[in-house]
């Protein structure tokens, strides 16, 4: 048995006989992947909900999971996104667990796999990517100003407001934004 990455099922991948119907976001997605390996979506805040980001191409250029931060300035969790992405390119493994330190200045941000069941509400233009999973998701988690993450106690109700916990899934999720969000 290998433990290869299943092949990527992207729409640089193949040709699923709809390029023509792109819009120009899914064109622009593209481009940026084939020119820099990746692209970087950004969802600001709105009254739905905190902002979000998140990568697409990582998995089809590199073979590492894509990325998506929550609850930040969108050109903050770009930065910090486009760091751990530089940093696996480098070498640097992804796995769900680890702490990433000197990313977030004096904090550590910590990688959890995200839940299929979240893709739909939140990764679309990766779906639209890729077609359909599997592609692997991290979610980077950064802690409070204590240095204290989500599930740890002491931290307070906007803290955990500001970030889903997609690796539960979201019939666990505590009540809230994000819950309303995936059940959409």
């Amino acid at each position: 048995m290998s433990n290869d990455p299943p092949p990527c099922r992207c729409v640089i991948c193949h040709d699923y006989g709809d390029r023509d119907e792109d819009d120009r976001t899914s064109r622009r997605t593209v481009e940026q992947v084939r020119t820099y390996g990746w692209s970087v979506v950004m969802v600001p805040a709105d009254d739905e909900g905190p902002a979000f980001a998140y990568t697409i191409g990582l998995w089809h250029t590199h073979s590492v999971p894509e990325l998506a931060m929550f609850g930040l300035d969108v050109q903050l969790m770009q930065e910090l996104l486009n760091a751990v992405g530089h940093r696996a390119v480098a070498g640097t493994s992804l796995e769900s667990g680890q702490e990433h330190h000197d990313i977030i200045e004096k904090s550590p941000l910590v990688l959890k796999s995200a839940d299929l069941r979240w893709y739909r509400p939140f990764f679309g233009q990766a779906i639209s990517f890729y077609r359909r999973p599997p592609f692997p998701v991290l979610q980077l988690v950064w802690p409070d100003a204590e240095g204290r993450f989500l599930w740890q106690p002491g931290t307070d109700a906007r803290y955990r407001r500001s970030q889903p916990q997609l690796w539960l899934q979201p019939a666990q999720h505590p009540e809230g934004v994000w819950a309303d969000l995936a059940a959409g």
